[in-house]
């Protein structure tokens, strides 16, 4: 019986969370080589500067360095808990930002990544694609609410605001267009 290869993607980059946790550099090497490109589109589309992409990015793995013994594989894609450390620390950069607070260098931090290989870019530029077009079928607002929570840092309360609907109805919103969003990504 063959195995499906998203299978294989997941087991070893849960096996590489694993030994990341056990603090195995060579590990922590390999997954930053595996996921680095995907998660860098998560950062450059939440924050659209590439250089504040790069600094989010940096942070993302040394986030995943100092946590990878939280993650728990219990049948949640690894990527999903990945891509979630990015988003948010995509979104709390963002949120600095907008209040004019100035990115905290962390002294005697020295994790220098290289940027994305040409082949890395073109696939997080395949994917963002293709998220934007998942995006774009969804109904105007509900498209424009996913949009403000995920891309743009908005809480549910601004967005239930924005939109003159409930919060209720907002959080609604917003888990049946992630819902929709997941079935388009994986079709």
């Amino acid at each position: 019986m063959r195995r499906h290869p998203d299978v294989t993607d997941r087991e070893e980059i849960e096996e590489l969370i694993a030994r990341v946790a056990l603090k195995d550099r060579a590990a922590f090497e390999m997954l930053y080589d595996r996921v680095s490109a995907k998660l860098f589109g998560v950062c450059l589309r939440v924050l659209s500067k590439r250089a504040a992409a790069e600094d989010a990015m940096q942070d993302t793995f040394v986030k995943i360095w100092n946590n990878a013994d939280r993650y728990r594989a219990n049948g949640l894609s690894p990527m999903t808990w990945l891509i979630t450390i990015a988003r948010n620390t995509s979104i709390d950069r963002l949120r600095a930002r907008k209040k004019g607070q100035q990115d905290i260098d962390t002294p005697g931090l020295n994790l220098i990544a290289p940027g994305p290989s040409p082949e890395q870019a073109a696939i997080a530029a395949s994917e963002a694609n293709r998220l934007t077009g998942c995006l774009d079928e969804l109904a105007e607002d509900r498209g424009s609410a996913i949009r403000g929570a995920y891309l743009e840092g908005l809480t549910y309360a601004d967005l239930a605001a924005k939109f003159d609907v409930p919060l209720n109805t907002m959080r609604t919103w917003l888990r049946r267009g992630l819902i929709a969003l997941r079935d388009c990504m994986s079709a």
